[in-house]
């Protein structure tokens, strides 16, 4: 049987203190909405229905795809009514469940067991047993052919003192036949305590139709947790940030402190490797066997070669650094630039769109831009690649074995030949061809009689 998906996001998220809509609001530097979009697609949902209302219009650029199609709840009236508003789309024949947009930990295979326990002619029902569950609907149960059977939802403000001493409560995710849901969306009533159509009602109508109560539970409480306020917004962080540094470590790497790494995407990591603390990783990140992640670095859509050493207070961002690489500390590699196998850079070195060969070295102090740099190339120290003219970027090229002098400055576009040198502070606009000794300084005066500036009374 197919699936659809509604996925509640229309409010608006006052206790954020934000014009943002409150599901736009991030963890783990995307949307709490689009995990759970995520979520829907790992699920091989065939349509995804987003119900919005505050800032409709921020939402769809935040998130998109051919497969959403956004619903307007005009008017908020509860999450009955939120999940009506998508009825018109849902097929009889279809199963249809429901997410918040603001839920956004919910593990894929917490809601493929709830697809799992969903009987043919029932429904599912995804509740948590809580310590507290104070402001959530408990969960009413009867015993049913030997069996305690959901029978309804009670709502915190609607329940009696009896039934506030349940400790089952509901998440609000559930499972439901396409048929069946939009009949009982369509017989919900407002006559409750808040004035609102709530959605757990449809429960009780599940019941009284005979229709089986299947229940399936996470594996935690915080994957069911939402964020009203920004204190709760970084509790789902953290939570976010532990599970993935977990999954990490029993994947095989070592975290010098688990509480201290942020992965704001994919990172993908192979065995024994090191990562410090204060590390950043965004986009999609993959790290190889052996390799070592200094302290407060910044990676960002890259790949890392096998026993590479990158060194505290990097940033690397869509790059490729080889196998046997050393990068840092201090050292910025930007988009387009690949290390090839057992090359360094050092302290503030820069490198843009610059392939810098098996071996190379650039110890410190230089500017690498728009650069093919052979083999066992050595760049000294405030060199820099001259790539800009103020309209236009050209290439420099560098050949296998080349010397370039400290502080040498390459006016591209230039070649610089194979096993050829630049002499210190030269500023090369020529070609210089291999094996040659290139020079490009003003002759050297001596100037007797020099008095240096005094400071001024």
């Amino acid at each position: 049987m197919s699936l659809s998906v509604v996925i509640l996001a229309a409010g608006k998220g006052t206790r954020m203190r934000s014009s943002l809509p409150k599901v736009l609001h991030p963890v783990a530097h995307k949307p709490m909405v689009g995990h759970v979009i995520d979520s829907a697609r790992q699920l091989g949902a065939s349509n995804i229905y987003v119900v919005y209302g505050f800032g409709g219009e921020a939402l769809k650029e935040a998130v998109t795809g051919d497969d959403l199609t956004f619903v307007e709840q005009v008017e908020q009236l509860g999450t009955g009514h939120a999940v009506d508003q998508a009825s018109p789309f849902l097929k009889d024949d279809e199963n249809v469940l429901v997410l918040y947009g603001d839920v956004p930990l919910t593990k894929v295979s917490t809601l493929e067991s709830l697809l799992a326990v969903k009987p043919d002619n029932g429904m599912g029902l995804l509740t948590v047993h809580l310590a507290n569950p104070t402001g959530y609907g408990r969960i009413v149960r009867e015993e049913i052919n030997g069996q305690q059977q959901v029978v309804g939802i009670i709502e915190q403000k609607d329940a009696s003192p009896e039934q506030l001493k349940i400790n089952e409560a509901n998440t609000g995710i559930l499972l439901a036949n396409g048929g069946d849901l939009k009949r009982w969306l369509s017989n919900l009533s407002s006559d409750n305590a808040q004035g609102e159509y709530y959605l757990t009602d449809i429960i009780a109508s599940a019941h009284s139709e005979g229709k089986v109560i299947a229940t399936a539970y996470p594996e935690t409480e915080v994957e069911v947790e939402g964020a009203n306020n920004r204190v709760q917004l970084a509790q789902l962080e953290r939570a976010y940030q532990a599970r993935i540094a977990e999954e990490l470590m029993i994947a095989g790497a070592s975290l010098r402190d688990p509480a201290r790494i942020d992965v704001r995407g994919n990172l993908t990591t192979g065995t024994e490797v090191s990562i410090d603390v204060n590390c950043i990783f965004e986009g999609n990140v993959t790290i190889a066997n052996n390799a070592v992640i200094g302290a407060n670095c910044i990676i960002i859509n890259s790949t890392i070669g096998e026993n590479a050493v990158i060194k505290p207070n990097t940033i690397i961002e869509d790059a490729v650094i080889e196998a046997d690489c050393s990068v840092g500390p201090f050292a910025r590699i930007r988009p387009g630039s690949v290390m090839k196998q057992d090359s360094h850079v050092g302290n503030f070195v820069e490198m843009k769109n610059t392939t810098f060969g098996v071996g190379s070295k650039a110890g410190h102090l230089s500017y690498l831009g728009n650069a093919e740099i052979g083999s066992k190339v050595n760049i000294g120290a405030g060199t820099i690649t001259c790539n800009y003219d103020g309209v236009n970027k050209s290439t420099t090229t560098i050949g296998d074995n080349a010397f370039i002098g400290s502080n040498s400055s390459l006016v591209a576009p230039v070649t610089i030949g194979a096993s050829a040198t630049t002499g210190a502070g030269s500023v090369i606009t020529k070609e210089v061809e291999d094996s040659h000794l290139g020079l490009g300084r003003a002759k050297q005066r001596n100037v007797s009689g020099w008095n240096r500036p005094v400071k001024k009374s």
